[in-house]
This record gives structure tokens, sequence and C-alpha cells, in this order.
């Protein structure tokens, strides 16, 4: 059994494709129509064939709730691994990306905490 999507509760299916390709490099892998909303993925541009990014419409109440509960607790959505996460949060910053957290070390790993402007906070981790 592999993972082979994991999806991210957002608010604008548009606005989202839009940061996560734009600022944070991600590629789109699929774009299909399905009704009022849209099957969109993403990928790790140096891993086309890698688990993809699913931009789930949070249209259902259960969601809608879910997302801005754990926002307002301060609790990431998901996580994404990069190899140096000071060097990756100057290019953020650089492309308008708002933080919440600075890279901070915890323990082995060094952490931060950005706002994808689609009612998710993104942790980024370097360990």
């Amino acid at each position: 059994m592999n993972i082979i999507v994991a999806s991210i509760f957002v608010q604008d299916q548009d606005k989202a494709l839009k940061f996560y390709s734009e600022k944070l490099g991600f590629v789109m892998k699929e774009d299909v129509p399905t009704g009022e909303y849209r099957w969109i993925t993403l990928v790790s541009p140096g891993d086309q064939a890698g688990t993809e990014l699913l931009l789930e419409p949070n249209a259902h109440p259960a969601a809608k709730e879910y997302q801005k509960k754990i926002f307002a607790e301060g609790i990431p959505a998901t996580m994404f691994g990069v190899a140096d996460v000071h060097e990756e949060y100057k290019q953020l910053m650089e492309k308008g990306v708002t933080f919440t957290m600075e890279p901070t070390q915890m323990g082995e790993m060094t952490i931060a905490v950005f706002d994808d402007t689609c009612g998710n906070l993104i942790q980024i981790i370097e360990k």
C-alpha cells in the first residue's frame, strides 16, 4: 500500500492553485472538472511521479469547521520537507509569504509555519 494522494482543504481552488504553484513551486499534475469543483493535484517539481497534493474544496460544513478550528488553534494542516528551513524561509518571505512561526529548532528538527492564504497553516521541516 502506498500513499498516492494527500488532500488539503482550501477555501478557493483557483487561489490555492496560484499560491501553491507560484509561491511554493509545486507543479500541477491534474486539473479535472468534477461538477461544481475540480480535481486539482500538484506534485513536487523534483518528484513528478510522487505523492500528489489534492486541493480539496472545503464546501462541506464539517470541512469548513475543521479548517477554521485548527487554523484558530495554530495547528498546521500539513507539513512539507525542505533541505534548509532558513533558506526556504528567506525565499518565501521574499515572495510575500506570511509566517506565523520563524525557523525554530525543535530537538533535531528545525520548523517554521506559514499561512497559505487559503485557510491553512503549513509547516515546513528540516530534519
